[in-house]
């Protein structure tokens, strides 16, 4: 497949729904996580323009940062710490319209607003990592993002 991204310039669920099917074929036969997260993180910031986007990834009792597009990130999160560590934490997504009213976020970059943070489980529900998306608008994200976002990772 051609590593081209058709991106539609329409509502959000219609940008996911085109996104969606494009993921599958470019992650299709690619086995390698690093270079599907790479591309994963270049599609949504490409498709929606977000202020960041990456992942972290599960390393003992800390998330480590992966595969990101953006400016430069914090490097290492501890469980529970941070909407990121919560999400790992409570193994849930966490969609945050304000950051700067999360209790104990961590700021990497004074620029964002708002984020969703997105678990990455095993099929026995133990988290591996964790997609973050932050954006440098208030209330970016909903629960349309949630919905597609959960149907993307498990692509992974």
């Amino acid at each position: 497949m051609a590593e081209d991204l058709y991106i539609n310039a329409g509502s959000k669920t219609e940008k996911y729904q085109t996104l969606l099917p494009q993921l599958k074929n470019l992650l299709a036969g690619e086995d390698d996580l690093i270079a599907n997260l790479a591309n994963v993180s270049a599609a949504l910031k490409e498709t929606f323009r977000f202020f960041w986007v990456g992942f972290y990834l599960v390393k003992g009792e800390e998330l480590v940062l992966g595969p990101f597009q953006g400016p430069i990130a914090c490097t290492r999160i501890r469980k529970g710490r941070g909407v990121c560590g919560t999400a790992w934490d409570r193994a849930e997504t966490l969609v945050v319209p304000d950051v700067d009213a999360f209790p104990g976020h961590i700021a990497c970059s004074s620029l964002s607003r708002s984020e969703i943070v997105v678990p990455l489980k095993r099929e026995d529900g133990e988290v591996w990592g964790v997609l973050d998306i932050d954006s440098d608008d208030l209330g970016s994200f909903d629960k349309t993002d949630a919905r597609f976002l959960e149907e993307m990772i498990k692509m992974l």
